[in-house]
């Protein structure tokens, strides 16, 4: 198993950028596959999570109303939508897979087996 994030960038406050997870083949068709950050001096935190199997989606508080996860499965790639970016949002975002299966299990990291190596989003004027 293996995942690679791409698409981390340096934008302004209201921005919107696009994370990509890249998953070893057929790995998001049995796992959920969730987003994490990690700030600066704090904790990583679950942002985002997707069950393919049945479509669900899961958002974390912290970026609600401004996340949007899929999955295209032809390409083996989850991605990460995020819309009116704040400076707050900086951080290494990162994706991992669940370790029990296909339903997403919350945000504890003990949960996740698999993880890429980041990307980094920087949100500044």
């Amino acid at each position: 198993v293996w995942l690679v994030e791409s698409g981390g960038d340096l934008v302004q406050p209201g921005g919107s950028l696009t994370l990509s997870c890249a998953v070893s083949p057929f790995t998001a068709d049995y796992y959920a596959i969730a987003w994490f950050r990690q700030a600066p001096g704090k904790e990583r935190e679950g942002v985002s999570c997707i069950e393919s199997s049945n479509g669900r989606r899961f958002y974390g508080d912290s970026m609600k109303g401004r996340l949007a996860i899929s999955y295209d499965n032809v390409k083996n790639i989850v991605y990460l939508g995020m819309n009116n970016l704040k400076p707050e949002d900086t951080a290494v975002y990162y994706c991992a897979t669940a370790r029990e299966g296909g339903l997403c299990p919350g945000y504890s990291e003990s949960n996740y087996d698999y993880w890429g190596q980041g990307t980094q989003v920087t949100v500044s004027s």
